[in-house]
């Protein structure tokens, strides 16, 4: 399985890390860290010396209770970084929901558009449909960041959770995007509740019947914290070990912001033969 995007084919038969950029203030992690340019970029580096596979920059907070930023403020965060790393020739994502800044993005050369709204905003879908081959990563939110985690629900949230990114790619697919080109995000903490989140995890198999690699974020989430009674700077055990049980159970990328941990635990498990595989999307449907 391949991811394509705009200057890589993205091998997907091994486990992929992603490591996280933020340039933001405010992220619930490591906001603040690195908001000047030479700090974020210099981040960059160390993420790709400790094996991130791609690295994924963004400039908008999407904590739970993050109020939006303008797009002005965006593109002063990420536009610097992005013209500095995409020299480095290593797969770069856009964090965002703008559809002007994935235009921009784009144009300098970015790999792949990574969208938690999945392309809903007006203009989003155009954006990548014009482009010849850049990657897309689809993920799942119920609400918006400012509320959603104001009491959400579901009936069942693995099929509801499908069904919506089963009709975004569909609305992506139509617009003559490859379906190579896409890959899914269940949304881990976004619109959903400890329970919610256990469950996707226990059942993410099932999303695999949408025939498309998935992308899945659990690195220092509140769920975590809850489970463990952790701290948010003290939850690397944790993160590790939801980031091995989304492989075990079919994730192709994990998203993480401890690069170097998450890779040496992959290398551990994948080097004893335990069952980490290429999926088959054929058999799954």
């Amino acid at each position: 399985m391949l991811w394509q995007t705009t200057h890589h084919l993205i091998e997907l038969s091994v486990p992929r890390v992603m490591g996280i950029v933020n340039t933001t203030p405010d992220s619930f992690s490591d906001g603040g860290r690195f908001t000047s340019v030479a700090a974020a970029v210099d981040h960059c580096r160390r993420l790709i010396d400790e094996g991130a596979d791609i690295l994924d920059i963004g400039g908008e907070s999407s904590r739970p209770g993050a109020e939006p930023v303008s797009l002005e403020e965006e593109r002063r965060r990420v536009l610097p970084v992005l013209e500095a790393v995409l020299a480095m020739r290593h797969p770069v994502s856009i964090d965002t929901t703008k559809p002007a800044l994935m235009a921009e993005a784009l144009a300098l050369g970015v790999d792949i558009v990574n969208d938690i709204h999945t392309l809903k905003a007006l203009g989003a879908l155009d954006v990548v449909a014009a482009h010849p081959n850049c990657g897309v990563c689809l993920m799942h939110m119920k609400g918006k960041p400012p509320s959603m985690q104001s009491q959400p629900s579901y009936i069942d949230a693995v099929a509801e959770v499908g069904s919506m990114l089963r009709d975004r790619m569909e609305a992506l697919t139509a617009r003559g995007v490859a379906a190579d080109r896409i890959v899914l995000d269940p949304g881990i903490g976004f619109g959903k509740t400890i329970e919610h989140n256990l469950e996707l995890l226990r059942r993410q198999r099932e999303l695999l019947v949408l025939g498309r690699p998935l992308l899945v974020g659990w690195s220092r989430k509140s769920s975590l914290g809850v489970l463990t009674g952790r701290a948010v700077g003290d939850r690397l055990a944790a993160s590790i070990a939801a980031a091995l049980a989304a492989v075990l159970n079919g994730a192709s990328i994990v998203r993480v912001h401890d690069v170097a941990a998450t890779v040496d635990a992959v290398r551990v498990w994948r080097a004893a033969g335990l069952p980490i595989t290429p999926v088959r999307f054929d058999q799954l449907r």
